[in-house]
């Protein structure tokens, strides 16, 4: 009669620890939409062309889900100079306007990401009239509404690149 005894107070102790423990949890879908995003850029040339650069942006951005997004950028960018040519005139400063479509992929805590966008930049300032590709791959953090973010750009026929620092405030549309 012991054993009995045992035995139905241990299955009851089981049978009431897995049903007080047991937690009800409603699956909840992402809400695909639209962000906006403006930015300020500021970046260092890593050829001897340009001296500096400074520029801002606009960034849409569509979650495909809490990991991906796609990105469509453009804004106004301009590379500083204040070097003189072999003649002893002054380089000018190209100012341009990229155009860049892009992919986002989230990698740790839905927060620290990874960036690679392809477009073309529209030279507009001083003369230009060059159209180049570029390319862009970064690195980010991102929250609700503070976006930071360090990239790579190069500009395939103005023969120069940058290393640039990004800082954005974006919303939900």
């Amino acid at each position: 009669m012991k054993k009995l005894q045992i035995i139905c107070l241990v299955a009851f102790a089981f049978l009431f620890s897995n049903t007080t423990f047991a937690q009800e949890t409603e699956a909840t879908n992402y809400d695909q939409g639209f962000r906006l995003g403006f930015g300020v850029n500021g970046g260092l040339p890593t050829d001897n062309d340009y001296d500096w650069a400074l520029g801002g942006d606009v960034r849409l951005q569509y979650d495909l889900s809490k990991k991906t997004s796609l990105t469509l950028t453009t804004g106004f960018t301009n590379l500083f100079n204040g070097k003189k040519d072999a003649a002893g005139n002054d380089i000018k400063d190209l100012g341009f306007i990229p155009a860049k479509a892009g992919f986002k992929a989230f990698v740790l805590k839905d927060q620290f990401y990874v960036l690679g966008e392809l477009g073309a930049g529209f030279a507009v300032t001083n003369g230009y009239n060059n159209t180049t590709f570029l390319w862009s791959p970064g690195i980010g953090y991102a929250n609700k509404y503070i976006d930071l973010s360090v990239r790579y750009e190069d500009y395939h026929d103005f023969r120069t690149n940058q290393v640039a620092l990004r800082v954005a405030y974006g919303f939900k549309l």
